[in-house]
């Protein structure tokens, strides 16, 4: 559990914000996971470690209650303040209070320099999506798990109303039983590539039993939705149709 909230949904959407890592290896709170690991087997498990694997061991317990990320180097080190509020919700389906990254009205993590990050239900997304969505952002977004979470933000129906999409076409998804494909024209801007717009339900079901929905950019040539579907994955619409199931 620890590893799953500390070092995968909170540091993980650190990460994210960042520009890059610049090649630099961190240390800190948000890999907590492997200290405690080894604190357990110490303190409950008997686990037996030598006088120097046990101070060190202390070391890098005491640095991840004290401070956030840390960056050795030769002779010095830059050491993070830890953030000054981390916002979250329970993550669906889990029996261990579990909890994953969210805030629908502002930055899920600051730290006390202003810096923050923003996650949708524990999915990274740029500030927009929180603060700004707007239609002609959304799409031009080119991250669809970006998009879905600024569709999210504002609703589908929503969505669609204020984007004026006009439908072309619904089928249902060969695929995802009791599921359907609506394929939308977009409206044209310059300088922007006309496209499609197909709504989807993910065939996969999240822990919380619900399906996420997302509008995938197709070619403005599909009018069948099945076709465009199978776009989607490199195929025709005829082998698309042919699914038996899809996830």
């Amino acid at each position: 559990m620890l590893r799953r909230v500390a070092r995968h949904s909170i540091a993980g959407v650190l990460r994210a914000e960042l520009p890059e890592r610049l090649g630099l290896v961190w240390y800190g709170q948000h890999e907590a996971d492997w200290v405690a690991h080894y604190d357990l087997h110490r303190r409950v498990c008997g686990g037996c470690f030598s006088a120097t694997d046990a101070e060190q061991l202390e070391l890098w317990a005491t640095l991840a209650r004290s401070c956030g990320w840390w960056w050795p180097r030769a002779g010095r080190c830059v050491v993070a303040e830890r953030p000054s509020a981390i916002r979250t919700e329970p993550a669906p389906g889990n029996a261990y209070g579990e909890v994953r990254l969210h805030h629908a009205d502002g930055p899920a993590v600051v730290f006390p320099d202003g810096w923050a990050a923003h996650a949708w239900h524990g999915t990274w997304v740029p500030s927009w999506v929180i603060d700004a969505p707007t239609v002609r952002r959304i799409t031009a977004e080119r991250n669809a798990e970006v998009r879905r979470c600024a569709i999210e933000r504002i609703g589908w129906s929503t969505f669609i109303d204020r984007a004026g999409l006009a439908l072309v076409g619904r089928a249902a998804d060969p695929g995802n039983p009791g599921c359907e494909l609506s394929l939308y024209d977009l409206p044209r801007h310059r300088g922007v590539t006309p496209t499609r717009l197909l709504h989807a339900v993910n065939g996969s079901v999240e822990r919380d039993g619900t399906r996420r929905q997302y509008g995938l950019h197709v070619p403005p040539w599909f009018d069948d939705p099945i076709d465009a579907a199978g776009w989607s994955y490199g195929l025709r619409g005829a082998q698309y149709a042919q699914l038996r199931r899809r996830t």
